[in-house]
């Protein structure tokens, strides 16, 4: 299993939400490239980044941190938040971005979803925020009335290869995750999920890693230092 530890981007500083509220944020540091770089010290070779602005806007107000991070560091960096055309994929792309990630556009504009993934591949990967059993979008501020398995099957049948599949009542809770959706989500469809939201302890690692999910996103674990992001990623087999 892959651990990517997570950095969300705000005003250019490394924060964190509590279950996607931006009212309730937490800055971890002024300087994120420094963090990126004690993933890689720590023996990362992934990392997920969130431009929360970006989420919001559906603009780039964080790509200059990103283009920092990539130049850097010798991670795999994956990319959300906000990315609604294929101007701001190529963006991504060209600055060293090894995956971009779509949310509300992929939910909103199909046509959209399946172009990016025929020029991009593998390049892409879809969100999927998860409230209630529904998808939500536009920074998890909107529910949709997309039930979150059915897209799933569709995003399987489009070819997107991966997906980070994130269960907002359990994000920023350190309440651990939801290993019960993820084995489902798993046996169900043959897709590379990514567990996002609540992985908050070693125990979330290893059962994450015995159900053979994908990857998780270790995020306010790691600010908080309830999660060894070494260890994680020893337990993890990470490679």
């Amino acid at each position: 299993m892959k651990i990517f530890p997570a950095i969300d981007l705000f005003d250019k500083k490394a924060v964190r939400l509590y279950k996607g509220d931006y009212a309730q944020m937490t800055i971890y540091s002024d300087n994120p490239v420094e963090i990126a770089l004690d993933f890689e010290k720590q023996g990362a070779k992934y990392m997920h980044v969130v431009d929360l602005e970006g989420a919001k806007t559906g603009g780039t107000p964080n790509v200059s941190v990103i283009k920092e991070i990539v130049k850097s560091t010798n991670l795999f960096v994956e990319v959300g938040g906000g990315i609604r055309s294929l101007e701001v994929i190529k963006t991504y792309i060209d600055a060293g971005v090894s995956r971009v990630i779509l949310g509300t556009s992929a939910v909103t504009d199909r046509e959209f979803l399946k172009t990016a993934v025929q020029i991009y591949g593998d390049k892409i990967a879809v969100g999927v925020d998860i409230k209630d059993g529904f998808v939500a979008i536009k920074g998890w501020t909107e529910k949709s009335t997309l039930n979150a398995f059915d897209f799933c099957k569709e995003l399987e049948q489009l070819g997107v290869s991966a997906v980070i599949c994130t269960d907002i009542s359990k994000d920023g809770a350190m309440m651990g995750a939801n290993h019960a959706l993820y084995k489902e989500l798993n046996e169900k469809f043959n897709i590379n999920f990514i567990a996002s939201g609540g992985v908050s302890s070693m125990d979330d690692i290893v059962k994450l890693k015995t159900l053979g999910v994908y990857g998780a996103i270790v995020g306010k674990a790691y600010y908080t230092k309830a999660i060894d992001l070494k260890q994680a990623i020893e337990v993890a087999n990470d490679n």
